[in-house]
């Protein structure tokens, strides 16, 4: 039996096609198909809803065949990236040919009536596309879908939180023995006689015989607990000036400061106070010259023991603090969303349920440097810093929650592959951020939502409350 010709640009090529989606032909996933039969030779176009791709396959099909394809496909299967390299094996396996296919011409489609009759075998198929030819829409790793309904499983918390000291029968100066324990005071009175050495033979030749330097003598441990106690103290007992504690007026006395120190000692120690030998500071131009060189030590002190005595719980929390102060200082900063205003910042990690402190950094400038062990090279200084904050807390399964300024991609990825759970908002500009959840508009009320692997983006527009 003879064919009929065809005469036009796109002349009819035998295929089959099916479309390859997150759920298959399911009846979650509607698919419309059209089967046309031509001398033996069946035409399939398979149109899905949802469909995120097509597969081309090169096979020569009949009817019979055709219905089968049809059939065969499962709704159990998730799309993955190797979705096409199994429906790509199954049609090798049969014996067909695979390669990377581009559009073809006008002239490669139409079939020439001067090339007689044509069989079924002698009919040319689309070939499938391989993942990464063009314009094959194949998932990258960094593509965004759909997120599924189903309940993620978070792994149990490994953790072992609460104080790690035995407080029973505890008085309140036990508690600050915990953090300022006669070691690190000891520490501190050593420093501060080494310094008011370094100062008496610097000025040796310009202090007067009067000035109160020249009666210093060297202080030791019960003597720096008291000066200690009686400067926490001016924080309960507010006056304009430090002489005036020792005021001998009726209505300004307070006793309790001349009869533990007289008033020349203790200015005397305050001048004299430090803890780092000045000797070992760079000069400030110096690219390792540390700002916080003078109170390093105890800094770091209150770091270790802050980790030592409680274990922060399952939720905790990273967020930056100001202290107060409107001294000179190049580093002060001027938040307006925080009490202080003005002060010096702080980032801290702590848990989210009692705000007890596990870890802090004091933030020095944009010029310092900050480089924590393990980090990954291309991150940036706000994920830096929760790195180096969070680290000791890794591979234990905690939540951390954190704000936009903080919160990226790449740290949530890194952070998952410790065994970090991470939650927080983001900024639309962040690099890797889905852009199509970004422009979508929503109405109050509604929320949309995109899912990359392990990660999902959440977008939503709070609906007005009306009590």
């Amino acid at each position: 039996m003879h064919r009929p010709q065809w005469k036009e640009a796109k002349d009819f090529k035998a295929f089959a096609s099916f479309a390859v989606d997150p759920r298959g032909f399911g009846s979650s996933c509607p698919a419309v198909c059209i089967v046309a039969c031509f001398s033996g030779i069946s035409l399939v176009i398979a149109v899905s809803v949802q469909s995120s791709c097509w597969i081309m396959a090169s096979h020569r099909v009949t009817t019979q065949q055709v219905v089968g394809m049809l059939f065969e496909s499962s709704s159990d299967h998730d799309y993955e990236t190797d979705s096409a390299s199994e429906a790509e094996e199954e049609v090798r396996d049969s014996g067909s040919e695979f390669s990377v296919r581009e559009d073809s011409s006008d002239e490669e489609a139409s079939l020439s009536a001067d090339e007689g009759p044509v069989l079924e075998e002698d009919i040319d198929v689309p070939r499938v596309q391989q993942p990464g030819a063009e314009g094959f829409p194949i998932r990258r790793p960094d593509t965004w879908i759909a997120p599924n309904m189903e309940q993620p499983q978070l792994p149990a918390f490994t953790g072992l939180p609460g104080c790690r000291v035995n407080t029973e029968n505890f008085l309140p100066v036990n508690f600050f023995h915990l953090f300022m324990d006669n070691v690190f005071l000891e520490e501190i009175v050593e420093q501060t006689n080494v310094y008011a050495e370094q100062y008496l033979r610097d000025n040796a030749a310009r202090l007067r015989p009067q000035s109160r330097a020249t009666q210093w003598v060297h202080t030791y441990l019960e003597e720096m607990k008291k000066f200690l106690g009686l400067t926490f103290l001016m924080v309960l007992i507010k006056k304009l000036s430090l002489a005036s504690y020792w005021s001998t007026s009726p209505l300004m006395a307070t006793a309790i400061f001349p009869a533990i120190m007289t008033r020349n000692r203790y200015l005397l120690l305050l001048r004299m106070l430090h803890f780092v030998d000045s000797a070992l500071a760079l000069p400030r131009d110096h690219l390792d010259c540390d700002r916080l060189l003078k109170i390093r030590p105890v800094l770091d002190h209150f770091v270790d023991c802050f980790s030592e005595v409680y274990v922060p719980g399952k939720e905790i929390s990273m967020d930056e603090s100001l202290v107060f102060f409107k001294g000179r200082l190049v580093f002060k900063q001027y938040i307006p969303s925080k009490r202080a205003r003005y002060g010096i910042k702080l980032y801290m990690l702590s848990e989210s349920s009692t705000g007890c402190v596990y870890n802090f950094r004091v933030y020095t400038g944009r010029d310092s440097s900050i480089d924590p062990p393990g980090c990954p090279a291309t991150f940036g200084v706000s994920e830096k810093i929760v790195w180096e904050l969070g680290r000791q807390l890794f591979n234990k399964d905690h939540h951390l929650y954190i704000d936009n300024f903080y919160t990226g991609v790449k740290l949530f990825k890194e952070l998952f592959r410790v065994d970090t759970v991470a939650c927080g908002t983001i900024r639309s500009n962040r690099k890797g951020y889905p852009r199509e959840l970004v422009c979508k508009k929503l109405e109050r009320g509604q929320c949309s939502a995109l899912r990359n692997k392990e990660l999902l983006a959440l977008k939503c527009v709070h609906a007005i409350y009306h009590p």
